[in-house]
């Protein structure tokens, strides 16, 4: 099998010679930026920057996908987040919040033609154009959860779901249609697969938010979006994973913060699982006996798509991503 045909059927779950080496985040650390020429803030304002940094994930990292956004602000900033697009020293951040719940919502009729979209969407058609079957391409849009949470700011978000649901669920309905558009658009544009990254986290909401707010929408998204989707939510999703398996999407991209073995219980059989390398005890800290034996205990669970948990620290050294995907491909 090709690195792009691997990758696509490790995605769902279908039987590999070998797991894939991929990531649905951010793999872009200091060393690799100056290892390649290509830059943040540039990596995210430019077309060619973001598509030859992403390109480097296959070509100098070894992985078997690449994915091109490595920031989480695209979509809000061209719904009106003040964004400040960092450095090749910090990632993007945004000031105030731009919108109050309950406010009334109209998303612009431009969107996608927004330089925030723009640039995204003609990355992956030149990904596309380029990677042939040396790699599968990734794309990624951000669910109403976390569009909430840059448009209204965490606080008031979270606050609304107890105060104010019916608010929140308005809210929610329309954001999903950002995330619709922005995911037909970029399928379009070259993607074969989507990263749907919506952080309900432990740390910040329940299991049973989650299922109230969150699940009948991931379903939904499934249905609309025709590429499997790998879900994305950091930090100890345990307690949700059984939800997650109910919502269809093809595969979870889960956090080190779930055990290798309880995440593979948890998923069964028909969700396959992505990531799960701790980024900080591993991937930046550790050698590469330690990436090895990471490697072999996922490969010995039966995680279909071996890689970071989210996206990669700055500070993380390269060569200890490139030392992942070689284990894998080794079959360390």
């Amino acid at each position: 099998m090709t690195p792009r045909e691997l990758f696509l059927a490790a995605v769902q779950g279908r039987p590999t010679p070998r797991p894939a080496a991929g990531s649905a985040t951010s793999i872009v650390t200091r060393d690799l930026m100056a290892e390649v020429g290509w830059s943040f803030p540039q990596a995210h304002l430019d077309p060619e920057a973001m598509a030859g940094l992403a390109q480097a994930g296959a070509e100098v990292l070894g992985f078997d996908n690449v994915m091109p956004l490595f920031s989480v602000w695209h979509e809000s900033a061209a719904l009106g987040c003040p964004v400040e697009w960092g450095s090749s020293e910090r990632m993007p951040d945004c000031g105030q919040p731009p919108w109050t719940l309950g406010q009334e919502m109209r998303l612009p009729a431009d969107l996608l033609l927004h330089p925030a979209c723009q640039v995204p969407l003609q990355a992956l058609s030149r990904l596309r154009r380029r990677c042939g079957d040396d790699a599968a391409v990734v794309g990624k849009v951000f669910g109403p959860w976390t569009l909430g949470y840059h448009l209204y700011g965490v606080e008031e978000f979270l606050v609304g779901t107890l105060l104010e649901p019916d608010a929140v669920r308005r809210s929610l309905a329309c954001l999903k249609e950002v995330t619709v558009r922005f995911g037909l658009a970029q399928i379009d544009a070259g993607a074969e697969v989507l990263c749907l990254a919506d952080h309900a986290t432990r740390d910040l909401c329940s299991p049973l938010a989650y299922r109230d707010f969150l699940q009948e929408i991931h379903q939904e998204l499934v249905e609309r979006l025709p590429v499997p989707l790998v879900l994305h939510i950091c930090g100890d999703t345990a307690d949700r994973i059984p939800y997650i398996r109910q919502t269809g999407v093809a595969c979870f991209h889960y956090d080190a913060k779930v055990p290798v073995a309880q995440a593979r219980a948890l998923a069964g059989e028909e969700l396959a699982l992505m990531g799960g390398t701790a980024n900080i005890a591993v991937l930046r800290d550790g050698d590469e006996a330690a990436i090895r034996g990471d490697v072999a205990a996922k490969r010995q669970a039966g995680i279909q798509i071996i890689g970071p948990e989210c996206a990669v620290p700055l500070d993380a050294p390269w060569l200890h991503l490139r030392a992942l995907t070689t284990a894998v491909k080794a079959g360390s």
